[in-house]
């Protein structure tokens, strides 16, 4: 019976596991980016502008932060379906000549920093598919996880897979659902996958935004008035992307929930119910904008919290709050207020370094975050500093700041982390190294503290970060990545394969 555990030899099942589903590692060396999480993708949707093609621009240069690596952007006019995607920046991609060759009043965008799939223009999304259901593009943020069962039934009706992200997948089982409408084809598909998903798809004539049932990745849906016309109904990951477009947040796409935007308006259905919500809490932490509202909490607000309450459960005598721009700026802010100790940026970043400073002896490389930060002297010399970051993956980049200030003439250096430690990797769209790779899963607090050479060190707590994220909202979270427990039956081959299996 396909699917069912035992139908195929255990080895068998676990290779095929690997190959299909876990994350690929890429071989590039980026120090910039060497010891944080990535998020690998915003997607973006327009229905009914005539410039439609220059609002996704719009949206996708507000969500770059998101991903750096790819972008693309597909558009329809009711008779043709256009795409065009590339390799970098949204800016250096889509020229007002690129533009131009775009036209229609569809669009969906997406831009990408590769978890799964290789790091290629072949992965770079929109990825559009010439089905039996008509012309599909499709635009994906997630990691879906029970990939290798349905690729390979797909595989055996007769699909060919144009590219190696698991984003494709969903296409393919539209094709070759047996549902009567496209629409019911859809939910039929995205019944079948587990995992997390935001996504954004168009035909030549209709927009279609969904979520996955747990609710893990943001999407949000907005409205731009039109007075003289229909307004135009936009999706963002992000809702800082509607500002950019002068659209006014309307709500946030449901988890289990798939909406259709046509010429006759915005319909919607939940093709799945029951699940409970298991939403990213580190878009909180780190990924998403603090000027962004997502799972209905404004990020900002989110963390503002973190730092207070950091701040009650760690406390400690100093002179300085100095976050690590840009991501420990807000909890910062929130640690000073609460504390009552004097906030300043005592760490200037370069925002025009990227991510592109590649290299690859190791006495250049460690050169990389003096190119990022610079210590401002005279606010830290003689002084108890307390710095505040996100959060702590391999350490090396915490060390080497904390050297960095006291280098500075800093005569303490505190470091506190606005989230609790990382032990675990994410298979649900978060670029996250392996789990020997993470520091606080092999080591404890006071032996991280000596490896990185600070004065004290402490997280927030589970408890402190959940109380900092719900809020009015109520709402629930993954925390996987920090207690090993994770929403979706899952199981991490690298941890249980021999080494010789897994090298086959």
């Amino acid at each position: 019976m396909e699917g069912v555990p035992g139908a195929e030899p255990l080895e068998a099942q676990i290779l095929r596991l690997r190959r299909c589903a876990a994350p690929r590692r890429r071989t590039k060396v980026v120090e910039d980016d060497a010891d944080t999480l990535h998020e690998e993708c915003g997607v973006v949707a327009i229905h009914g502008h005539p410039d439609a093609a220059r609002q996704a621009y719009l949206a996708l240069y507000a969500l770059q932060h998101r991903g750096q690596e790819s972008a693309g952007i597909a558009t329809a006019d009711y008779k043709n379906l256009s795409n065009i995607k590339g390799m970098g920046l949204v800016a250096d991609i889509f020229t007002d000549d690129v533009l131009a060759k775009l036209p229609g009043e569809m669009a969906i965008g997406h831009t990408r920093y590769s978890t799964t799939g290789d790091s290629a223009l072949l992965n770079a999304q929109p990825i559009r598919v010439d089905s039996t259901k008509g012309l599909i593009a499709i635009a994906h943020n997630g990691n879906l996880v029970n990939l290798g069962n349905i690729r390979t039934r797909l595989e055996r009706d007769g699909a060919f897979f144009q590219t190696t992200s698991d984003s494709e997948i969903i296409v393919q089982l539209i094709a070759h659902s047996h549902a009567g409408t496209l629409v019911d084809a859809i939910a039929d598909s995205l019944s079948q996958v587990d995992g997390a998903f935001s996504i954004v798809m168009m035909t030549r004539d209709r927009i279609f935004a969904a979520r996955d049932p747990r609710g893990f990745r943001p999407l949000s849906m907005g409205r731009i008035v039109n007075p003289d016309g229909p307004d135009t109904i936009v999706f963002a990951s992000e809702t800082c992307a509607f500002d950019l477009l002068r659209a006014k947040w309307e709500r946030d796409v449901k988890p289990g929930e798939l909406v259709m935007v046509t010429q006759d308006g915005v319909t919607s259905r939940q093709y799945s119910t029951g699940v409970p919500q298991t939403s990213c809490i580190f878009e909180h932490v780190y990924f998403a904008r603090p000027d962004s509202r997502i799972f209905g909490r404004w990020v900002q607000e989110s963390r503002d919290q973190m730092g207070r309450q950091l701040a009650r459960e760690s406390g400690v005598p100093a002179d300085l709050i100095v976050p690590v721009p840009d991501s420990g700026v807000t909890a910062a802010l929130g640690y000073s207020a609460e504390s009552g100790i004097p906030f300043n940026f005592g760490l200037i970043r370069n925002h025009y370094v990227g991510r592109t400073f590649i290299e690859p002896e190791q006495r250049v490389r460690d050169f990389g975050v003096k190119l990022k930060l610079n210590p401002v002297r005279n606010l830290l010399e003689g002084k108890r500093i307390i710095l505040i970051d996100d959060s702590i993956i391999r350490g090396t980049t915490s060390r080497k700041i904390v050297r960095m200030v006291r280098q500075a003439g800093a005569k303490e250096v505190h470091l506190r982390i606005s989230c609790p430690p990382t032990i675990s990797p994410c298979f649900y769209g978060v670029d996250t190294p392996r789990k020997k790779e993470l520091i606080a899963a092999n080591n404890s607090v006071e032996e991280i503290r000596r490896y990185i050479e600070a004065d004290t060190l402490a997280y927030l707590s589970l408890d402190g970060l959940e109380q900092a994220c719900h809020g009015v909202e109520n709402n629930h979270y993954c925390t996987a990545c920090y207690t090993g427990i994770y929403p979706t039956q899952w199981v991490d081959v690298e941890d249980i394969l021999p080494a010789a299996v897994g090298a086959r």
